[in-house]
């Protein structure tokens, strides 16, 4: 067994020991699946609705590339605090009448290595101590 460097002990050694066998066990499910991860095809009957995600459309922006991005500042939710994030947009129409500084809910996919915005839509902006949906 490989150790660390500057570490000492033989919980390390189990660590490692863990490490190797949890990796032995994804190769294994790997190769019984045929190296396919499982993943759903898509949504399926019986499925809940897609989540949407409050947030106030900061600016939008054009590359150079023909990429458009638009930058939304994230409401908190239970422990996460103000955040705010760049979405690629895959089709502009999705952002015809949205003002900067609008309230809106959207859905966004991890897709080609980015986050991609899939649907928005204006909302009314939530009141301050009162529930939102």
């Amino acid at each position: 067994m490989r150790e660390w460097k500057g570490a000492t002990g033989p919980w390390v050694t189990r660590l490692a020991a863990m490490g190797l066998a949890a990796m032995g066990l994804a190769a294994a499910i790997m190769a019984a699946t045929g190296g396919a991860a499982a993943q759903p095809a898509g949504p399926q009957p019986g499925q809940t609705a897609p989540v949407f995600t409050r947030a106030r459309l900061v600016s939008t922006l054009q590359e150079s590339g023909g990429r458009l991005y638009v930058r939304l500042q994230l409401l908190p939710g239970a422990k996460i605090p103000f955040t705010t994030q760049a979405f690629r947009v895959a089709d502009p129409a999705l952002l015809a009448g949205i003002p900067d500084g609008a309230s809106v809910k959207f859905t966004a996919r991890h897709m080609d290595g980015e986050n991609t915005l899939t649907s928005i839509h204006v909302v009314e902006p939530c009141k301050r101590f009162q529930p939102c949906d």
